[in-house]
């Protein structure tokens, strides 16, 4: 079978005008994870403070994922999206009012941070697998290949700015323009149609919808070991990269500004990336993918050694590069793998799992960076990060998952 052109998707309508959404979404969103650091360290300089913050925003979205996934494959998943994006966007808007007008205090934001980790566990697994409704099977990893080069160009961009933005007129403005991008974005899939779901004329109760995607869940080796080994990952990453990281970057030379550019370093290598896997079939999506996404390790390892601007950046070109080729494995295996019927439901069960530990890391690391040091901490996660996905290659259903070749007619 030929391989489809790389702007195939783009000939879909439907996925054109998601395409969009993403884009002006995607603008304000490569700014925000800066643009709140910072503005949590504005008001406290204490690293648990920022680690509150962030662990509000990711509490509620482990609680309520499993929730937002029997709402996306019941109701639909571009109504979901543009619920969710409605409420995160006047929730950041709020946020960036209380900083901008110099009120902002951490419990306000923690509360801000609560609704958006709400809304967006409602929204993610309808974020999540919406793309086999709007291009063809085949198609596919093109599709994903798009919007994965379109986030790389942005994130190239947005970390850097937020970083200038934050020196010169405060975080406030960038926050203020990811809570303009979600309205916009929502506006956007208005026209964006695809079938509603089929109603059930005994329609199950939630329930028994969730234990569908459990039983999936827990019946496909590869997904229950990758969801595994990633609630320890995330929780890592998130405590040594989100949390001790902008704390690093102040007390040592790099600075907030060398902070954006560290960020922006990784989206350049999974810019790179995009443009590799637009024109190579990934055909062994999780072998790859975990080896690509143990590169993730190697920026907690250099922080922890040798924590310079240059230094940093050069490896988070590679764990940028490794973590494009691990989305787009996963996405592929899930998508082409995994029924289109439960599929925001394996995807919420996949989210759980993955995201569990997170609000664990950010309150932990925190505490763990104030007693016994921020870079020494650092470095033991990076270390142990590497040892989890070893550990998850030992897998036999990982590391042989194969692709489907399917063709189909286009989405509808």
């Amino acid at each position: 079978m030929s391989r489809p052109p790389a702007l195939a998707p783009l000939r879909e309508q439907n996925f054109r005008w998601y395409f969009l959404s993403r884009l002006v979404n995607m603008v304000g969103g490569t700014m925000a994870s800066v643009a709140l650091a910072f503005a949590v360290l504005e008001v406290s300089d204490s690293p648990s403070a920022l680690g509150t913050v962030l662990a509000a925003m990711s509490i509620p979205m482990v609680v309520f994922l499993l929730v937002g996934g029997v709402v996306a494959d019941r109701f639909g998943r571009t109504l979901v999206i543009q619920t969710s994006n409605v409420v995160s966007g006047l929730c950041q808007l709020g946020m960036a009012a209380l900083v901008l007008s110099g009120h902002a205090q951490v419990w306000q934001l923690v509360c801000l941070a609560a609704v958006i980790g709400t809304s967006s566990a409602m929204g993610f697994p309808a974020l999540a697998s919406v793309l086999p409704q709007l291009v063809p099977r085949e198609q596919l990893q093109q599709a994903n290949v798009l919007i994965s080069m379109m986030r790389g160009t942005l994130t190239v961009l947005g970390p850097s700015v937020a970083g200038i933005l934050v020196v010169t007129v405060g975080p406030g403005w960038a926050l203020a323009v990811d809570g303009v991008s979600y309205l916009g974005a929502a506006a956007l899939l208005l026209r964006v149609h695809i079938p509603a779901p089929a109603r059930r004329e005994d329609q199950p109760s939630i329930m028994v919808e969730l234990r569908e995607g459990w039983t999936v869940f827990r019946g496909t080796t590869w997904l229950w070991v990758v969801v595994l080994a990633f609630s320890a990952l995330n929780a890592i990453h998130a405590g040594t990269i989100f949390t001790l990281g902008p704390v690093l970057a102040k007390q040592s030379d790099i600075g907030e500004r060398g902070w954006g550019l560290i960020l922006s370093a990784e989206a350049v290598g999974l810019l790179a990336m995009t443009l590799v896997m637009s024109r190579v079939r990934l055909e062994r999506p999780l072998l790859f993918g975990m080896l690509g996404i143990g590169a993730l390790s190697l920026p907690m390892l250099m922080l922890g050694l040798y924590p310079q601007v240059a230094a940093v950046m050069a490896v988070m070109v590679l764990a940028g590069a490794g973590t494009e080729i691990f989305n787009l494995g996963w996405n592929l295996a899930m998508q082409e793998h995994i029924p289109d019927d439960v599929l925001s439901r394996a995807y919420s069960y996949d989210a759980l799992g993955s995201f569990v530990a997170i609000p664990v890391g950010q309150l932990l690391f925190g505490p763990l960076g104030a007693a016994f040091g921020v870079q020494q901490v650092i470095l033991v996660g990076g270390i142990g990060y590497a040892a989890i996905v070893a550990l998850a290659l030992t897998s036999r259903s990982v590391r042989r998952l194969q692709r489907v070749s399917t063709t189909s007619p286009a989405a509808p």
